[in-house]
């Protein structure tokens, strides 16, 4: 009876975890599709963009959100397809359209990629922005 307990306390917990997981991930849709980009989050990318810097580095991750947050499910991206912006929605579509605006002129590269693969199926989905200078 106590091992069974201590099973019960177990998925009680994980249960729980889950439930709280997919709270945080309902904020985040709601967020993500219902509100547009704020002056903290450019300011983030700004930070992160210019810790990369400093550490020598020519590329930085300054977003990522999950695939089911694409019009398609994160096919496009995970196939490079050149039209892979088209899928994007919400907060993810105004940082692209930020980057047309704002980082293209200045000679930044954009690229959005599958990061992790639960399941085998794409998972969340990160957008680089690169610096290095053109190869000759």
């Amino acid at each position: 009876m106590a091992m069974l307990a201590k099973e019960l306390e177990k998925a009680e917990a994980s249960a729980k975890a889950r439930e709280e997981s997919q709270h945080k991930l309902q904020d985040f849709t709601e967020d993500f599709l219902r509100h547009t980009v704020t002056e903290s989050e450019i300011a983030m990318v700004r930070r992160v963009v210019a810790t990369a810097v400093s550490e020598g580095k020519l590329e930085a991750l300054v977003y990522s959100f999950p695939s089911s947050l694409c019009s398609d499910g994160g096919r496009a991206i995970n196939n490079a397809e050149p039209d892979w912006p088209e899928t994007l929605q919400g907060k993810a579509r105004e940082f692209y359209d930020r980057y047309e605006k704002f980082g293209r002129p200045q000679g930044y590269h954009l690229k959005a990629m599958v990061i992790n693969f639960p399941g085998g199926i794409p998972g969340d989905i990160g957008l680089f922005l690169n610096w290095a200078p053109p190869v000759k």
